[in-house]
């Protein structure tokens, strides 16, 4: 059994930054890739980055490259995602997803446990 807990969403201005947080309760979790998603009111939920086994393999959305920092520690069971330079269309729901069967990627079906989720949002 494997649980996500996402930490460090809030309300900050327009080029502000956050750190999100996620703590993996389980055994495995330096063989997981690992991943974060984000969903705003009315839109799929979309990848935003995502970290391999063995980092510092990364993956980034186009629309985050340069701003967002993905990282993981494996002795802490957590990965983190550094968001600078925020901007309101960043403002989303975000998740933390683990993949334990092995698959990196973009793709949602990778990803087999999710977080709940931690609401982001930036004001213009």
């Amino acid at each position: 059994q494997v649980q996500l807990v996402e930490s460090g969403g809030g309300l900050v201005q327009t080029g502000g930054s956050l750190r999100l947080s996620c703590a993996v309760l389980g055994r495995s979790f330096s063989t997981y890739p690992m991943g974060w998603f984000r969903q705003a009111p009315g839109k799929e939920r979309e990848f935003v980055a995502g970290i391999n086994r063995s980092a510092p393999t990364t993956l980034y959305t186009d629309s985050v490259k340069g701003r967002f920092a993905i990282s993981r520690d494996n002795a802490k069971n957590t990965v983190t995602l550094q968001m600078n330079s925020l901007k309101p269309e960043d403002t989303a729901v975000y998740y933390c997803a683990a993949s334990s069967r092995g698959m990196f990627g973009t793709l949602r079906s990778f990803y087999d446990y999710w977080g709940q989720g931690t609401q982001v949002t930036i004001s213009s």
